[in-house]
């Protein structure tokens, strides 16, 4: 008798959601909302830097980059061994990897979710996914933490540049293209002023970025290099094959003037 009595609360349940209804922003998904090329140039030593600044200050209180061991960071950014310290304001060793101190299992019960490791996430997601999705937060009372995601729906993640960027919120229409409710996104609408003008943060963003995706692809800059030595390399031989070429066959046509 007592699974025919779940079933029947189960049940009971869920029409009780329907008929009470959910958060605007709960019942459907955004549509419409395009991701923007990402500024990516890992020479510029001077982006890196600074993006791993702001790695450091904003986000890795919450997040790692357990690949990532500081010294490597500063052979490949060229800080010197004072500028590494100034970056490392955690009393670690530069021998160490790029970790925290936040107890997984807290980071359950505080955010839902464990924050992920993001030495890889450039590589998971794609730049453009990372430097949209950073610009995206928007005020959503309905979520836990005040705030929701055009590119990550439902995120569980707070926004950590709600004070450089300002608070904002999303304007979407309402349609059914298909027969159904979707929400189309139309803009955000600024709320509270950032601390940066909107063109110094986009700057913020992209340069926290192009270093994620220097720390995602550490070895990039020296296949670039390399792959320049390779192809000068071939484009020498083939100017050396062709000449050998020429010579050889400038032999045989004088032994054999009767094939020409």
């Amino acid at each position: 008798m007592k699974t025919p009595i779940r079933i029947s609360l189960a049940a009971l349940g869920v029409l009780l959601g329907f008929a009470l209804g959910t958060p605007r922003s709960e019942a459907v998904k955004l549509t419409g909302y395009r991701l923007e090329q990402a500024p990516i140039n890992l020479t510029d030593t001077a982006s890196l830097q600074r993006g791993a600044r702001t790695f450091v200050n904003y986000c890795m209180g919450c997040h790692t980059l357990q690949y990532q061991r500081w010294s490597q960071l500063g052979h490949r950014l060229h800080l010197n061994h004072q500028a590494l310290r100034e970056l490392m304001f955690l009393q670690t060793k530069p021998t160490e990897m790029m970790t925290n101190a936040m107890p997984a299992l807290k980071a359950i019960r505080w955010f839902g979710a464990a924050p992920p490791d993001l030495s890889v996430i450039v590589d998971q997601k794609g730049s453009s996914w990372v430097y949209t999705y950073l610009q995206s937060f928007y005020i959503d009372p309905h979520r836990p933490s005040g705030v929701n995601n055009a590119v990550f729906y439902r995120v569980a993640m707070p926004d950590p540049f709600w004070k450089t960027q300002g608070m904002q919120k999303i304007v979407y229409r309402r349609v059914r293209p298909d027969g159904y409710l979707v929400n189309q996104f139309v803009k955000f609408t600024p709320i509270t002023r950032g601390t940066l003008s909107p063109r110094a943060f986009r700057r913020q963003v992209g340069n926290l970025t192009n270093f994620l995706a220097m720390v995602s692809h550490p070895d990039e800059l020296k296949r670039i290099h390399l792959g320049i030595w390779v192809i000068a390399f071939c484009v020498v031989f083939t100017i050396l094959a062709y000449a050998l070429k020429r010579e050889f066959w400038k032999d045989v046509h004088r032994k054999h003037p009767h094939e020409q």
